[in-house]
């Protein structure tokens, strides 16, 4: 399997601490690339399409909902609004387990919604189906 870019948004840093051990755990060498809000999710999408440091569009957006600044689905909108951002596939990620904003969040053009598993075991084996499913063949 290729490597992966994957940009996660991501504001609790307990989070991103697991998240990127549930990927070592599951021996995937992606890069991974964390903003905090969506507001830096933003300016990092705009910095690629201008191929400003370094950046480059990621092979999908992993996006928490409840951030600070501009929350995930100010920044989903956003994202599937633009032109040049629409083609990278979003999946939520986040402990809100409701079905309308499930419903929301797909109606604003979310590829997929994952609600965050509860333990560590969960999420290694989350990270896998999601990496299998969205990363490059």
């Amino acid at each position: 399997m290729n490597q992966a870019f994957i940009l996660i948004a991501e504001d609790d840093a307990d989070d991103r601490f697991l998240l990127k051990s549930a990927f070592k755990e599951n021996d995937f060498n992606d890069k991974l690339h964390f903003v905090e809000n969506g507001v830096e999710l933003l300016e990092y999408l705009h910095q690629a399409q201008n191929g400003a440091n370094g950046a480059s569009f990621p092979h999908f957006i992993l996006l928490d909902l409840n951030m600070p600044k501009k929350d995930g689905r100010e920044a989903l909108k956003e994202i599937k609004l633009n032109a040049n951002f629409k083609h990278i596939p979003v999946i939520i990620f986040s402990t809100t387990n409701n079905e309308l904003e499930m419903n929301r969040c797909y109606e604003l053009g979310a590829n997929s919604y994952i609600t965050k598993p509860n333990s560590f075991e969960n999420l290694i084996k989350t990270v896998a189906a999601i990496r299998n499913l969205w990363s490059p063949k």
